[in-house]
């Protein structure tokens, strides 16, 4: 045992040293990248002084583990003043040209135009690299401002056509962000004037001494591709690395990651995950499919990608979309813990703590910085999941049995969001053009008593704000339940969603946003105008149904060792067994296990076992993981 930990240990140094390595190499994040993210703890509240605070304590602690980002998160321009809070309007610092600029009063060194320059350059001090949230588009209080844009390479406004251009010309106010309506709207990519704003803006952060960038309200339901696409661009300009890093994640499918993943190098793939058991448990299924799609490390913006879950909401934290710092502890129990940082690292996930580090206990330092799933973080290959298990409930003797793996569980039907590209979405069909009654005519095997149908609004006045609008969305259709319902249709989630909650539309009373304007093509698909994803109605399982059952997954490490994981989703004891033989099927004569002895040690427990032919078996806790390091030889 002792030995063993010695080993992990020696490997968790080097594992810290290649990254640094690899830092200064050209290859951008060759490896999931590994920081700290202040929204998990502090919210949009953090101060300078408590930014340094952590960064210093980060730089002490964890740096020696590869955790060497360190972000804060959003609203870092916002005044916390009386007023204030994630959705309001009127309390940002933005300069004359529509830029945001950090609050003074929180960030005091940012005084006179600095920026984010000196905590920067006081981060890089401490060895770690710095990194900032950013909105997409431009601020409503930039566009109420009508701010001139900047013309960052020829300096001063940008000019075309014989004249300045400002924010009115380039915002979209039809397409403002979803779930934060009052603070963000997208800027028009095709003008010139709109991208010569985003590159002002990453220039700036460039100068700042910015090395990772959290780009949100541009992926998931909020999909803007077309901003994605050209602020790549503008950071393969740079003249220093810069990090790019996408969200939310909810609606997102292994072909929508395909579209992002050469322009970026993280990507989240679910909502906002916090700490609950529920949200833990939604991100198995999409790291399955992501794996299985071969996302995992694909190639990236001037190097690799990699599929994020998301922080890990561990440790001390605050609440999501609070005016408060931290608060309280984690509500995870620790085997809940467990699975998700034991999920998170055999999925390959970029690792960003999220507590607060002032207050890091040891049972979650160690947890974050355990060197054996820091090893398969960094270095394993061929993750994939691994469905051939066994599992049997351990309870009282008469009520032991089988428990069955992927039982068909009742399911209901509830409005979601695809990529376009999906054959599924090919699905919607014109019943009455009259109406404009258009149906849902695909539900897999399982049959609605009636097919879903919606009907297309007639505006009702000819107000200029109306007529505006119909000249925007000529073709375009606003969707309601009945020819006489007063709500239309939304795509996206009006509320910032969290990882268990699923994305689906909502009626609410009919507004000329884009959200709620659909087009409805040729091949029988329905798009949606703010983000080009397409409508589908998806089965959802029964309340409870996909928080059971037993999971796994595997890889295989850079010595020869193989990693298999089970995680018990029941809420009881549950015996896990897998057969060696299927492994080896599994990781498709990768290793050489067939006949092979497996000597193993369980991480969680201690317990070594074997050696072995035939299989590897262990009661897991409820909720909890089991993690085999397997060594085998035909000796």
């Amino acid at each position: 045992m002792i030995r063993h930990t010695l080993f992990f240990l020696l490997l968790n140094l080097s594992i810290y040293r290649s990254i640094s390595i690899n830092a200064r190499s050209n290859e951008h994040a060759s490896f999931p990248p590994r920081g700290w993210n202040s929204y998990d703890s502090f919210c949009w509240t953090i101060s300078e002084s408590e930014f340094l605070q952590s960064a210093e304590t980060i730089s002490k602690r964890l740096l020696p583990h590869g955790y060497q980002y360190v972000v804060v998160d959003y609203l870092w321009y916002r005044k916390k003043v009386k007023g204030a809070y994630v959705d309001s309007l009127g309390f940002d610092v933005i300069d004359e040209w529509g830029r945001m600029h950090p609050d003074p009063a929180r960030w005091p060194s940012s005084r006179g135009g600095k920026g984010f320059t000196q905590v920067a350059e006081k981060v890089h001090g401490m060895g770690l690299k710095f990194g900032i949230h950013v909105m997409g588009g431009i601020s409503t209080q930039a566009y109420n401002a009508n701010t001139l844009v900047m013309d960052s390479v020829k300096g001063g406004a940008y000019e075309e056509s014989g004249r300045q251009w400002r924010a009115k010309d380039i915002g979209m106010k039809e397409k403002a962000c979803v779930w934060m309506p009052h603070g963000f709207m997208s800027v028009n990519t095709k003008l010139g004037a709109g991208k010569a704003f985003l590159r002002s803006l990453y220039r700036q952060y460039a100068e700042w001494g910015v090395d990772f960038i959290k780009h949100d309200c541009v992926f998931g339901d909020d999909l803007n591709i077309d901003e994605i696409t050209f602020v790549s661009e503008v950071l393969k300009e740079l003249d220093r690395p810069v990090l790019y890093s996408i969200s939310p994640g909810t609606s997102v499918t292994p072909i929508m990651a395909k579209e992002v993943s050469q322009l970026v190098n993280m990507y989240r793939i679910t909502g906002d995950d916090w700490d609950t058991w529920k949200d833990v448990v939604a991100h198995f299924d999409i790291s399955r499919d992501l794996a299985a799609s071969s996302m995992i490390g694909a190639g990236g913006l001037q190097g690799k990608s990699w599929p994020d879950l998301d922080m890990l909401p561990l440790g001390w934290l605050t609440d999501q979309g609070t005016n408060f710092g931290p608060h309280r502890a984690c509500n995870l129990t620790m085997e809940e813990q467990r699975t998700q940082m034991t999920l998170w690292s055999i999925a390959k996930s970029p690792l960003m703590f999220g507590g607060d580090v002032r207050k890091l206990d040891d049972a979650t330092y160690n947890l974050i910085t355990n060197p054996t799933l820091l090893e398969i973080n960094s270095y394993s290959s061929n993750n994939k999941e691994f469905p051939y298990i066994t599992a049997a409930r351990v309870s009282v003797k008469k009520h032991n049995s089988h428990h069955p793996i992927g039982n068909k569980v009742p399911t209901k039907h509830a409005f979601g969001l695809i990529s376009c590209k999906e054959p599924k979405a090919n699905t919607w069909s014109i019943v009455d053009k009259s109406s404009g009654k258009i149906c849902w005519n695909q539900y897999s095997s399982e049959k609605p008593e009636k097919p879903f149908c919606l009907y297309n609004r007639k505006a009702l006045l000819s107000s200029s704000e109306e007529i505006k609008h119909n000249q925007l969305y000529q073709s375009k259709l606003h969707l309601q339940t009945n020819d006489k319902a007063v709500s239309c249709l939304g795509a996206s989630s009006r509320q910032k969603l969290t990882s268990k909650d699923y994305s689906r539309g909502a009626f609410s009373p009919c507004k000329l946003d884009a959200n709620q304007m659909w087009e409805f093509h040729s091949n029988g698909t329905l798009e949606n105008s703010y983000s080009g994803l397409c409508a589908v109605l998806n089965p959802v399982k029964a309340a409870g149904a996909s928080s059971s059952g037993v999971r796994s997954w595997i890889a295989t490490g850079r010595r020869g060792e193989i990693y298999v994981a089970f995680f018990n989703l029941n809420p009881v004891k549950t015996t896990v067994s897998a057969k060696i033989s299927d492994i080896a099927k599994a990781l498709q004569n990768k290793t050489h296990l067939e006949g092979a002895s497996c000597k193993s040690h369980e991480i969680w427990s201690g317990k070594d076992f074997g050696p072995t032919k035939d299989s590897v078996t262990i009661q897991v806790e409820s909720h909890g993981p089991a993690l085999f390091v397997l060594h085998c030889s035909h000796a």
